[in-house]
Formats: C-alpha cells, sequence, structure tokens
C-alpha cells in the first residue's frame, strides 16, 4: 500500500464527554445512532483510505439543543479537545472549530478563541439550526468576522425543520436538501457577495446544488450567469458522493480546483466509505483533477498540510 497521501475534509470526531451528553440527551445524528470515534480508530481508517491528515469537525446536531449556555460550554469543551489532538498530532490532523448558531454572540466568542487562541483551520456550521438556515440576516456579524479573517467554513446538513418523513431517515435525502437550501440562503441574502475572502466548503457534492445549479441561478434576482458564478465560488466534498452517477455532475460544474476528498466517518460505516472511496479511485478522470482532489485543493486551503502531505 502506497504511502497515505490524501487529505480528508470531511471526516467527524467525537470527544467522549460530548458523545456522552450526546447520549444522555438521546440525540441522534440524523436518524442514525451516535457512532463510536477513538484517535486509534480514526489512524487506522485514515491508514486504510490513504488519508495523510484529516480536517475533523462535529456532526450534527451540534451543540446547540436549546440551551445558550450548555451550547457555549460543550462548543468550548470540543474545541479544546481538537486542538489538543492537532497539538499531539499537527500532520495527522486539523479541525473546524464548532460554534453555537442560533447564538451569535457566543459564535463571535468561540470563533476569537479558536482561531486565536486554539489555532483552528477553519469551522463548521450547520446547513440549519433549529430551523434558522445560513444567511439569515442575524447572522451578518458572524460572516462578516469570517469573511475579515478569511476562513475556510464547512457546511454540514442537519435535519430539515419539520418532522421526517415516514420511513425516509433524515440522513438519506433531507441532508441532501439541507446543504442546497443552505447554499440559496448564502446566495439569495447577498451574503456570497458581500463575503469574498470566504472559503465555503459544502458537504456531499453540495447536495443538490451542481444537479440543480442553472435551476437556482434562474431563481434568484440576479443575473444568471452572476448566479452561477458565485455557486462556483463554492468548494464541494465527495463524501458519500463518488458514484457514477453523482461525480460527472460535481466535476461538470465545480471549478476544477474546488472539489476535496472526504469520508464522512464515522458516520459512513467503514464498509460504506470504503465502497465509495473505490467508486472514486476507479472513475476515469484526468492525473491533474485527481490529485486536486486528492491533496492539492485542500493544500490550497490549508498551507500548513502541505509539507505533509507532499
Amino acid at each position: 500500500m502506497p504511502a497515505p497521501f490524501r487529505i480528508d475534509t470531511h471526516t467527524h470526531i467525537l470527544p467522549p464527554d460530548y458523545a456522552a451528553w450526546l447520549k444522555r440527551r438521546s440525540a441522534d445524528a440524523g436518524g442514525l445512532p451516535i457512532p463510536d470515534w477513538s484517535e486509534a480508530r480514526a489512524l487506522e481508517t485514515m491508514e486504510a483510505r490513504s488519508v495523510r491528515s484529516a480536517i475533523v469537525s462535529v456532526s450534527t446536531p451540534g451543540v446547540h439543543l436549546g440551551d445558550v449556555a450548555e451550547a457555549r460550554a460543550m462548543a468550548r469543551s470540543v474545541n479544546e479537545y481538537c486542538a489538543a489532538l492537532v497539538e499531539r498530532l499537527p500532520e495527522r490532523f486539523g479541525f473546524f472549530a464548532t460554534l453555537t448558531l442560533p447564538d451569535v454572540e457566543g459564535s463571535l466568542a468561540e470563533l476569537e478563541y479558536a482561531f486565536d487562541t486554539l489555532h483552528a483551520d477553519g469551522v463548521i456550521l450547520l446547513a440549519n439550526t433549529l430551523g434558522q438556515y445560513l444567511g439569515d440576516d442575524s447572522h451578518r456579524p458572524l460572516f462578516d468576522e469570517l469573511d475579515r479573517r478569511g476562513a475556510v467554513v464547512f457546511i454540514h446538513p442537519s435535519r430539515l425543520p419539520g418532522d421526517p418523513v415516514p420511513g425516509i431517515p433524515p440522513y438519506a435525502v433531507d441532508f441532501l436538501l439541507d446543504t442546497t437550501r443552505a447554499a440559496i440562503r448564502l446566495l439569495n441574502s447577498g451574503t456570497l457577495a458581500r463575503c469574498r475572502n470566504l472559503k465555503v466548503i459544502l458537504s456531499h457534492a453540495g447536495g443538490m446544488v451542481p444537479y440543480v445549479a442553472y435551476r437556482i441561478a434562474t431563481t434568484t434576482s440576479r443575473d444568471v450567469a452572476d448566479g452561477l458564478a458565485q455557486l462556483r465560488q463554492f468548494y464541494f466534498d465527495i463524501a458519500l458522493s463518488a458514484s457514477p452517477a453523482a461525480l460527472p455532475s460535481l466535476l461538470a460544474f465545480a471549478a476544477p480546483d474546488h472539489v476535496l476528498f472526504g469520508t464522512d466517518w464515522p458516520h459512513a460505516p467503514a464498509q460504506v466509505g470504503a465502497a465509495f472511496t473505490a467508486l472514486y479511485e476507479g472513475y476515469d478522470m484526468g492525473d491533474a483533477q485527481r490529485r486536486s482532489i486528492d491533496r492539492g485543493a485542500a493544500q490550497g486551503l490549508f498551507p500548513r498540510l502541505a509539507v505533509a502531505t507532499s
């Protein structure tokens, strides 16, 4: 097996205190049980997927389950755990800091601490939290500060507002719609046009964005070409999306250097992740595009990892 060389930008972490907290509250991960995570298992899975460096993040449901003080405390706990992991293994791990939306004041405070003290590689934001979507007017101070810092923002789906459809678990299809809704809100709210220094990653190949990009652009109040150009500012990971049905649409739409490798482990079981990685490895694409997906695009976002994966 070749030495690990990929950078995985969509992989999750469940610090023990956070996992126990979720289980006490009977929380789930979009219809999936809270998975087990350990540093040893993470490194083992990374080796199996030829991943040299992984940017870890906390997945849905995040830390805000309705109590502001609890959300702030848990965000701090999660971020400090992640920072300690990165400090021990800086070439193997990075982390997206967890914030406390819809609590903007708490998010700004945690952003400052995570970037200036813990040296986070970016932030993770859920597409919606408690029914409030990214791009809401109240989020403007947070996005302006992220823009000032030229931050990398990883957007992950969550449960849609409202009850799930019986027999359709949220992670199966609703997650894709949730990401798409957030992308449209960021476009229509003017956030993308205003915050030109942001680097925004959409999970799972952008949900439905590549497939319906022209439809999105034609239903906005902006010029269609401008809408498409703004949508192409997004970065997209290939987690659970490297199938021969989904990958061609993504590669046809996205800027070639805006596609990133991702596994969605451990929320995607090892055998599922392995199957999608095998599909990706068997897909016929040019060497330059594959190098960019494996590590080149991520190195542009996270220069400190360039040496580790060269």
